[in-house]
């Protein structure tokens, strides 16, 4: 038996098939520029193998054809995929756990998605594609606020009108929650500790960001707020910004909302600082000749250490600081530039050790803290799809438990030996 995880973005499409019994990856994929002439699909086989398809795909339900294609060919049985996981970003206050798809979820879903114009209209093709190609496979969200739901009211209310918040909704949600929920988990485990005994912050910083406090295992504060707009320097997201800055320039420049959300959204962060990078990679091999490139990885540094400042004195102990995501899990220079100069603080990173931790050259969860740091220091390559995977079979099997500290996840074992 398999179980297909779907990830559906504007104009991409990733996928996972795992194993139900080993839940292990058989085979793994990605759709790249949907709707556009020059759109191709890339397999990936867990011996390193590749293979690449160049297709017209105007549309995801095209898309899904052409991966369920590739899957056949990969002596996919279709037929044995039972259980289709979806990933949706915008769950609101709706959902604080992953549910079985019905008409009243696939409804809610797309009342939501003026919170997530990008994210949620495309889960939805992705939704809908998936039960008209496999309507034998039961259909899961998994939502990425979910993990946030246990924030209290002082930590996710706006102080503006409070027919805001009531009538409109308007509240900080909080993002990447698989992934904080996944390495948080992992990161129990690595103290020796049950989760609920847990103070921790997690960075989950790639080309989207976000950091979160957790304290005894559950999560109390996150940087992305209301959209996915917040918080940390991105790479073509602003972070925090004082909102009088949207009004100015919309009315300087006769902006419409959705030209500001082109702006805000693709043409900010670390593009908007240097003008022609978003990828910290390039932003880097820059950073000594281009002033612009200096300038924005010193303002990123600076936001993330205030981050981590802010949720130390939130949480008032913390066992650890988890690095994941692109960025957390291979670069190993801003690992360093985020930890220089909080020492005082009790972290203190193993610079040699730092330096030879990246998980694209194969290292898996590593402390890459000194042995005497009060504050330990941890990579932890995430797995977002495990996650999807385990509460799809969870709830397919009668099994699913919507307090994420009780769930009987194979990557907590340190939960389950408490039990």
């Amino acid at each position: 038996m398999y179980i297909l995880a779907l990830n559906c973005g504007s104009s991409s499409l990733k996928y996972q098939v795992f194993d139900a019994d080993t839940k292990k990856v058989v085979v793994s994929g990605n759709v790249e520029k949907i709707g556009l002439p020059d759109s191709f699909i890339t397999q990936k086989y867990p011996d390193g193998k590749k293979e690449r398809k160049d297709t017209s795909m105007q549309n995801h339900d095209e898309a899904l054809n052409v991966v369920l294609f590739m899957l056949r060919g990969a002596s996919i049985d279709l037929n044995e995929i039972k259980g289709v996981g979806h990933r949706v970003v915008m769950g609101g206050d709706k959902f604080a756990s992953s549910v079985e798809i019905t008409d009243e979820v696939i409804n809610t879903i797309n009342k939501l998605s003026p919170l997530a114009p990008l994210h949620n209209p495309p889960a939805l093709r992705g939704i809908m594609t998936a039960k008209q190609l496999l309507p034998n496979a039961k259909q899961v969200a998994v939502f990425d606020t979910a993990f946030h739901q246990t924030m209290p009211d002082y930590s996710y209310r706006y102080a503006v009108p409070h027919a805001w918040y009531k009538e409109l909704g308007v509240r900080k949600y909080g993002f990447h929650g698989t992934s904080h929920l996944y390495v948080s988990k992992r990161a129990a485990e690595m103290l020796g500790k049950d989760p609920k005994d847990c103070n921790l912050i997690t960075l989950h910083i790639g080309s989207g960001a976000s950091a979160t406090a957790i304290r005894n295992g559950i999560s109390v504060d996150t940087s992305l707020g209301m959209t996915p707009l917040a918080g940390l320097t991105m790479g073509t997201r602003p972070g925090d910004l004082d909102p009088g800055v949207v009004l100015y320039v919309m009315e300087q420049l006769k902006l419409s909302p959705a030209q500001m959300q082109t702006h805000l959204s693709k043409d900010s962060g670390l593009k908007g600082l240097t003008e022609c990078f978003a990828d910290r990679r390039d932003v880097e091999e820059n950073k000594d000749t281009n002033d612009k490139c200096r300038l924005a990885i010193e303002m990123e540094v600076h936001n993330v250490k205030k981050y981590i400042g802010a949720f130390m004195a939130a949480l008032g102990r913390v066992d650890a600081v988890v690095f994941t995501a692109g960025v957390g899990e291979n670069d190993e220079y801003l690992r360093e530039k985020f930890c220089t100069g909080l020492e005082n603080l009790g972290i203190k990173l193993d610079v040699k050790k730092n330096a030879e931790t990246l998980a694209r050259k194969g290292c898996g969860e590593t402390v890459i803290s000194t042995p005497d740091s009060p504050v330990k220091v941890f990579m932890i390559p995430t797995n977002e799809e495990l996650v999807i995977v385990e509460d799809t079979l969870a709830i397919m099997n009668g099994k699913y438990n919507p307090n994420h500290l009780l769930m009987n996840y194979s990557f907590a074992k340190q939960n389950q030996k408490q039990k």
